[in-house]
């Protein structure tokens, strides 16, 4: 197995806005170092493996900056739980006119509305949306193109062929 370390460097749960979480990944950095002396390894080493909690609303040079000091896992559930809210709170907000009833949107009175309100039309907005942040998370954290995998390609006609589906 491999033995890991949560250390606090100034990192905190919960949501804050952009620039009130002040991280000192020095602390890091500082504990690879005596770790290292006591251990006799050669200047530069990193003996120890750090998980970082509570990154939301941390600084991109800060969360670099402790990868470099050996962090090798951060926790963003905090920003994929958002992603998620965001891709049902946006797909709602785009077909509003299209969810008040069955029958009757924009395009006339007679027409259904089935393909805006089935639940799987929402929840894919929602998977959509957090992928994007997935994305993003994965080139802050410069991990990607790393383990050998093909970039994903583009879903097609998600809630099947005979639904009507929105395109994806």
């Amino acid at each position: 197995g491999l033995f890991t370390i949560a250390a606090a460097f100034g990192n905190v749960h919960g949501v804050y806005q952009p620039g009130n979480v002040r991280l000192e990944p020095d602390i890091l950095g500082n504990a690879q170092k005596y770790v290292s002396e006591k251990l006799g390894l050669p200047e530069g080493s990193k003996p120890l493996k750090f998980v970082f909690h509570g990154g939301s609303g941390s600084d991109l040079k800060d969360i670099r900056q402790s990868l470099e000091y050996g962090v090798i896992k951060m926790n963003i559930d905090t920003d994929t739980q958002w992603s998620y809210w965001s891709g049902i709170r946006d797909f709602e907000s785009k077909y509003r006119d299209y969810l008040q009833t069955q029958i009757g949107n924009p395009e006339g009175e007679a027409k259904p509305n089935k393909k805006y309100y089935d639940p799987r039309a929402c929840l894919r907005a929602a998977e959509e949306s957090t992928v994007k942040r997935l994305e993003q998370c994965f080139k802050d954290l410069k991990c990607t193109d790393v383990c050998g995998l093909e970039p994903a390609g583009t879903p097609e006609n998600v809630l099947g062929p005979r639904r009507g589906g929105l395109p994806a």
